[in-house]
């Protein structure tokens, strides 16, 4: 979707992968309608309702894992283009001759089907109870998205519509893989322009010579490589005007005068040698083969007064002369080149399309005022009526879908702390009680945290534990679904104590911990700062040799110590050396486990017995 012409793989060398804390607190809009198509690819017939159960988990991910704040934006209503373009995509994948096709009227679009347009208001319903903001756009939602992102109301679009640039997206991430240390594949529209030179309205011309959502056949005869040279000729301010110049047939203007941002060769003037001079057919060099015969040419340069050498296999002379005649070469060659592509622009009718400029130049694709801009704001979830909704969409217990919404709420909580420390509890049931240790997760540090579920809500039927089966039961993946898609949740691990009381351990962002409770955190530090100075004292008595050797029968020596005792025991054991003398090393071997059995270890004991 998009620019066609497998636009992405010409940007793929400039992408960028970014690391795990990329989206740390900044604000990411989501294409929803690119979510859902990409979910019912994935595992349409294995899960009931992908579109909301992905959608679920990849909201909870991108809101804790990731720690963004994320928008999404809904497709409004498809220009006629853009719907012609759809209608004519599905009768050519059904093989259906467009010869008879009927041209749509003026100010006539179609909608999408019934299926798809049930799938997105579900799935709207689910993130208004999610508390999270949903804005539609008038046309498509890939232009809403790069126009928020291009007015700094949000850092970054998540879409695979790569004419999201062509609206002005200046971040654009397509592709995200959760389980990897730098899981966002990123695009930015600076390293694309300092990487081959072109800006927006470059990659419009592009996409009017190869194709896009509009126009799906582009100008005939030409492809992306072709319109990628020819596009980087023109600067960005004249771009748009040549091919208008050029689809209106004012191409003799553009013999000889095309200006390439990457031709550096010089005109040719009056006073350049318009005829080759003679050369050498033994050497190359200009001069005859005569005077070339006694003596060797200025090109040659041999000793001993020797003539020329004879020239290589693929020589090319590099004197004054050729070197000219090879740079008019070259332009003309050049020259050549551009008219055949002129003239394939010329032949096609209407050529280029006004309108399609003018949606892709148009900065207004939001029913919203140009200076208050969109009404966005995140709020709470509301919890209980997100367990009936997805109780009933998708049949899950309630414990299980609590135990996954956990990581989200948990973050909440943890920023609502930072804000305004008041002491209350997660989710009316969990205190934060400690932070347990460092976690280390893709190459990422994390805080092990642990929520104590309190006394108040013990006897609370709200949460159960789900068993092993259940949990089995509820996350049905496909087995060939794609790896990249954020499915796949932080689940906290729970745990029951001794006692019987109920705890949770979380995988939390260190820095929002930190600002929710420092005292908590300023605790953990000093006791692993304790324990790590024992541990530094003990390994350096240990290193002098001032630590006393166990004498105990419970402590397991060394492999050294052993050998070392056992040794010394056979030889002041009286009698001894007669045992040994007699050849019998069963007897020997006896000997030294009957000394050194009463002092061993069980695991020493075992290695001894069976090694």
């Amino acid at each position: 979707m998009g620019v066609g012409g497998n636009f992405w793989d010409l940007l793929k060398p400039y992408a960028r992968t970014e690391g795990f804390d990329f989206l740390r607190n900044k604000r990411v809009v989501v294409d929803l309608s690119f979510w859902i198509v990409q979910h019912e690819t994935a595992i349409k017939t294995h899960v009931r309702k992908p579109h909301i159960r992905l959608t679920f988990f990849r909201t909870i991910n991108l809101f804790s894992k990731f720690g963004a704040f994320p928008v999404f934006v809904l497709d409004g209503t498809p220009s006629p283009l853009k719907s012609q373009a759809r209608i004519a995509r599905f009768f050519r994948a059904s093989g259906i001759d467009l010869s008879d096709f009927p041209v749509a009227e003026e100010g006539i679009s179609v909608e999408r089907n019934g299926a798809f347009s049930k799938c997105v208001r579900e799935c709207v319903e689910l993130l208004e109870l999610f508390g999270l903001p949903v804005v539609k756009a008038k046309g498509e939602a890939e232009a809403l998205c790069a126009q928020l992102n291009s007015e700094g109301y949000v850092d970054a679009c998540i879409t695979a519509d790569s004419d999201a640039f062509l609206y002005g997206a200046k971040c654009v991430i397509k592709c995200i893989q959760p389980n990897s240390k730098e899981p966002f594949e990123c695009y930015r529209i600076s390293d694309i322009e300092a990487g081959i030179g072109l800006k927006r309205k470059h990659l419009i011309a592009i996409s009017l010579l190869v194709g896009n959502d509009h126009d799906l056949d582009g100008v005939q005869g030409i492809g992306l490589d072709t319109a990628l040279r020819f596009v980087q000729a023109f600067a960005e301010d004249e771009i748009l005007n040549r091919l208008y110049e050029i689809g209106n047939g004012d191409t003799p203007l553009f013999q000889g005068g095309i200006k390439s941002l990457d031709d550096h060769t010089p005109s040719s003037d009056k006073s350049s040698p318009k005829i080759r001079c003679c050369h050498c057919s033994f050497c190359g060099h200009p001069g005859g083969k005569r005077a070339h015969f006694k003596f060797s040419c200025e090109y040659c340069s041999t000793s001993n007064g020797e003539g020329c050498m004879k020239k290589p296999d693929g020589f090319k002379c590099d004197c004054p002369s050729c070197g000219v005649a090879q740079k008019e070469k070259e332009q003309k060659k050049q020259e050549n080149w551009r008219m055949k592509v002129c003239n394939k622009i010329a032949m096609q009718s209407n050529f280029p399309n006004e309108k399609i400029i003018a949606m892709y130049l148009c900065d207004n694709h939001g029913y919203f005022a140009g200076k208050d801009g969109p009404c966005i704001s995140w709020g709470s979830p509301k919890t209980e009526m997100l367990v009936d909704f997805l109780a009933f969409n998708q049949i899950w217990e309630p414990s299980y879908i609590r135990r996954m919404m956990f990581p989200m709420l948990s973050t909440i909580f943890l920023r609502e702390m930072a804000v305004n420390p008041v002491k209350t509890l997660l989710y009316g049931q969990y205190e934060f009680d400690s932070v347990l240790r460092v976690k280390i997760r893709y190459g990422h540090p994390f805080y092990l945290v642990k929520w104590i579920k309190v006394a108040s809500a013990l006897g609370s039927a709200m949460y159960t534990i789900p068993t092993e089966e259940s949990d089995r039961q509820q996350n049905v993946i496909a087995s060939d679904e794609s790896p990249n898609l954020l499915e796949g949740p932080d689940v906290p691990e729970i745990h029951v104590d001794e006692e019987g009381c109920f705890y949770l351990l979380t995988d939390e962002n260190m820095d929002l911990v930190q600002a929710a409770f420092p005292e908590k955190v300023d605790s953990f530090l000093r006791e692993k700062e304790l324990k790590e100075s024992k541990r530094r004292k003990s390994s350096s008595l240990r290193s002098e040799g001032t630590i006393e050797k166990p004498e105990s029968k419970g402590v397991q020596l060394s492999i050294t110590e052993f050998y070392r005792s056992t040794k010394v025991q056979i030889q002041v054991k009286p009698g001894g050396s007669d045992k040994a003398s007699d050849g019998s090393g069963v007897e020997n071997s006896k000997g030294k486990r009957e000394v050194s059995s009463p002092n061993l270890s069980k695991s020493v004991r075992r290695r001894l017995l069976f090694n």
